[in-house]
């Protein structure tokens, strides 16, 4: 296993994986759209995405950071925004390898801390977080208003 900064020349891999992420979710993306959206982000720096492959090279998953500052902290973190491993490589801890490349990477830029959000079905992610150290926050809503329309 291994668990590497992606890069434009990664894109092949993870737009499938980037798919699958969405398929999850019910909101499906052409492959071509979900590549612009990839390789903007990267190659603008906007966000972080780290790639896990498997011992014979296979992409199975990916997690990618936003960096936002912690306003009630006066301190820079880091927003894991989307993480995925394909069916076929859950439970062979491509999903913990990934979070920790990602708690490494706030840790070496001197982030305050990491947040994620997820789906309340989604146990098998609320099960892995909770493992890896990270607590359900109890005081605070999430609210969104969609301005695409």
């Amino acid at each position: 296993m291994s668990v590497t900064l992606a890069t434009p020349a990664d894109l092949d891999d993870l737009v499938p994986l980037f798919s699958g992420y969405l398929d999850f979710y019910a909101v499906p993306a052409p492959h071509t759209t979900i590549r612009g959206f990839l390789q903007a982000r990267i190659e603008q720096g906007q966000s972080t995405v780290f790639i896990a492959r498997s011992p014979d090279g296979l992409a199975v998953g990916f997690v990618q950071l936003y960096p936002f500052f912690a306003s009630l902290m006066l301190q820079p973190a880091w927003l894991v925004s989307d993480l995925y491993v394909m069916p076929a490589a859950r439970r062979d801890g491509y999903g913990e390898a990934l979070m920790n490349a990602g708690r490494a990477h706030a840790e070496a830029t001197g982030a305050c801390g990491l947040m994620l959000e997820t789906a309340k079905t989604n146990r098998a992610g609320q099960s892995l977080y909770e493992r890896l150290g990270y607590q359900r926050d109890e005081k605070f809503y999430t609210y969104w208003l969609d301005l695409s329309a």
